[in-house]
């Protein structure tokens, strides 16, 4: 894929919500076949479209991308065949590959995590001003005015200021998606009323947040939205405040290649061959191959 064309494809996904690393090459020491300005995108799925060098050198790029995407963090990797260099200088993750043809390849590979997502439903003042300050936040705000569209799975929040118009089923559609934070926009006495129309058990009718927001003492519907994301954020988890509720991609498994000894991922895209029941995983074809042709040689050196 050309530059032009990677850089479309992360446009798409952008739009798509689908998260992705951007891993480029800032340094290639010879031999390799990736220069410097290669570039490629790890998906959630494993894949890689694009190009950071030999299959060696993409096993590894796969393999942190994956890790990176569960962490939502970026890093500079450096690839390197030599066990002397793989000592990571401050800032720098070296990871010894030893497939590598003889170079040394520097990765800066950036995990891009769609936004929070907070879908607003009502064409109210306060409905107005919850999408703008959310904007403002730089979250992923969509307001339905007219439709109720499905709640989809990746939602942080889902904030009902309708002022009486179709509450109810939207209330429902945010509780059967699970969407970790749900608010209604009421007075106490209409929310009690609202929340009792809902056919649900008395647990998740408390998963909603009636009257919505933290008790600030709002009174303009900035000041409103204001409450009510605050109340969001107090919400989130602690452990990592800068990742969503929810990871957007799960760790990934690893594997060791029985030929050489590196740890692999364990994805749909990765190289694996079935023996007696048993999936292995490799880096590249050559050590698949070498698998295939002798098993029994590499199963006794893992200790199977």
């Amino acid at each position: 894929m050309t530059t032009t064309e990677i850089r479309a494809h992360a446009d798409r996904l952008h739009r798509d919500r689908v998260p992705y690393v951007l891993a480029t090459v800032v340094r290639a020491e010879r031999p390799t076949s990736a220069k410097p300005g290669d570039s490629a995108l790890v998906l959630p799925d494993g894949s890689i479209d694009g190009f950071v060098g030999g299959v060696c050198a993409e096993s590894t790029v796969r393999l942190e991308g994956l890790r990176l995407l569960a962490s939502g963090e970026s890093e500079l990797l450096r690839v390197t065949p030599s066990a002397a260099e793989a000592v990571a200088p401050e800032g720098v993750r070296v990871v010894e590959n030893p497939c590598l043809s003889g170079g040394t390849l520097e990765i800066f590979l950036e995990a891009v995590i769609p936004p929070v997502l907070v879908r607003v439903f009502g064409d109210s003042p306060i409905a107005r001003a919850v999408a703008q300050v959310g904007t403002a936040l730089d979250l992923d705000v969509q307001n339905d005015v007219d439709a109720v569209r499905a709640v989809a799975p990746d939602t942080t929040a889902v904030v009902v200021a309708a002022h009486g118009r179709d509450e109810v089923p939207v209330l429902r559609a945010a509780l059967d998606a699970h969407v970790p934070y749900i608010a209604l926009v009421a007075s106490p006495k209409r929310s009690a009323a609202v929340l009792a129309e809902l056919d649900v058990p008395g647990d998740e009718r408390a998963r909603i947040r009636a009257p919505a927001g933290l008790d600030i003492g709002a009174r303009t519907p900035h000041e409103i939205a204001l409450s009510i994301y605050a109340e969001i954020v107090a919400r989130r988890p602690r452990a990592d405040p800068s990742v969503p509720a929810a990871d957007p991609v799960p760790a990934p498994a690893e594997a060791l290649d029985p030929v050489c000894g590196m740890t692999v991922a364990v994805s749909p895209a990765s190289l694996t061959l079935a023996h007696k029941g048993v999936d292995w995983y490799f880096c590249g074809s050559g050590c698949r191959d070498a698998f295939r042709d002798a098993p029994q040689r590499y199963l006794a050196s893992v200790g199977a």
